[in-house]
């Protein structure tokens, strides 16, 4: 029976994840349900795209169930249903944004198209439901490595950016050549913990002066050089220092960089968002960071930091409070841009099927 609360359904499924959840309010998580591929890839070494849709595929129905169930509530008691449609693996998100439409049409339910970043940065709101506009996050997953000055719920700026390799993307390449193989960021991780972050000075990229742009590529290939060097040589370096060491290069640049953002824009804190935010040592150096200068630091629990539904939930949540509505015609970006992207997401006032023919579609 509907209560008078606003639910609001996240489906994800950008990569690897099929994830759905149920916000009640924008405020009260009742269900998070999150079925991980870890174990189908780590064979490979990596996502296989084809072997991803096809297990969002199997996987979405039982898990649309689950997360209902877990709610206590049918599907003629949602609301609005969000979905992420970009960016991500092209076949993952059409099964995630597919399910979604059909769920929409059956249900006579509006439908908004999240973007997969601004989902991550969402999640802080979450944990910290007094975070509001404008302020600055800090973006580091495996595809992702981005400063955003976060302007608005639907409005954000990017300031810098990777120029090559994510940061989540640089460890899992690193963690295959010392042989802790996939996924790497966690493994390598836990293992920098046993290690010496200064046995090895691996370079620190800040590219040219100014710039809040970040290039991981030349560290990983020096820690890639470094191994292959030494077995060459018949040594055999400690996985732990190689760990440790990489891991300190990567985060001093990231640590800086974002310290730098905040003198730059003025704002008094960062909120992390991302898979690789759940990483204990970034957390410990930002933690530092931001009390030496009297910041304020903001970060998802950990199970919040890496894809999920109720990120993608709480985006469209805030969505919607603005009017901002997709249509069924909404399609999928594999490479959609945050800062420009959001236009192609938002149909308007008129997809609100309240508002129009929008479920004859």
């Amino acid at each position: 029976m509907k209560d008078g609360r606003q639910l609001t359904m996240g489906i994800e499924s950008s990569c690897d994840e099929t994830a759905i959840a149920v916000l009640a309010d924008g405020r009260e998580l009742l269900s998070n349900v999150i079925s991980s591929q870890i174990k189908v890839h780590e064979a490979y070494g990596g996502v296989v795209p084809e072997i991803a849709s096809r297990h969002h595929l199997h996987n979405i129905p039982f898990v649309f169930k689950q997360a209902l169930d877990e709610a206590g509530v049918s599907v003629d008691e949602i609301d609005v249903i969000g979905v992420t449609a970009g960016p991500g693996l092209a076949g993952a998100l059409l099964m995630g944004t597919a399910f979604a439409k059909a769920a929409a049409m059956a249900a006579g339910k509006p439908l908004i198209g999240v973007h997969h970043i601004q989902g991550h940065i969402m999640a802080n709101l979450l944990e910290h439901p007094e975070l509001e506009p404008p302020f600055l996050s800090l973006v580091v997953s495996g595809g992702h490595t981005q400063l955003v000055e976060v302007r608005g719920y639907n409005e954000f700026k990017v300031l810098g950016s990777t120029r090559d390799d994510a940061v989540g993307e640089a460890y899992d390449k690193v963690a295959r050549v010392i042989g802790l193989g996939y996924p790497g960021g966690p493994k390598v991780d836990r293992l920098a913990r046993e290690g010496d972050p200064h046995a090895i000075e691996f370079k620190r990229v800040y590219l040219e002066p100014g710039t809040l742009d970040f290039s991981f590529s030349g560290t990983k290939t020096g820690v890639i050089n470094y191994m292959h060097s030494a077995e060459q040589r018949g040594e055999h370096p400690k996985a732990a220092d190689v760990a440790a060491s990489f891991q300190e290069a990567v985060l001093e640049v990231l640590v800086e960089k974002t310290m730098t953002a905040l003198d730059i824009t003025g704002y008094s804190g960062v909120a992390m968002a991302g898979g690789v935010s759940c990483n204990s040592r970034l957390r410990e150096k930002m933690t530092e960071a931001c009390a030496a200068r009297g910041a304020r630091l903001w970060m998802p629990f950990p199970v919040l930091c890496t894809d999920n539904g109720a990120m993608i939930a709480m985006a469209a949540y805030k969505k919607a409070q603005l009017g901002i509505w997709s249509d069924l015609h909404l399609d999928v970006w594999p490479g959609l841009d945050l800062e420009t992207g959001l236009g192609k997401l938002d149909a308007g006032y008129d997809a609100h099927p309240a508002r129009s023919d929008a479920r004859k579609l």
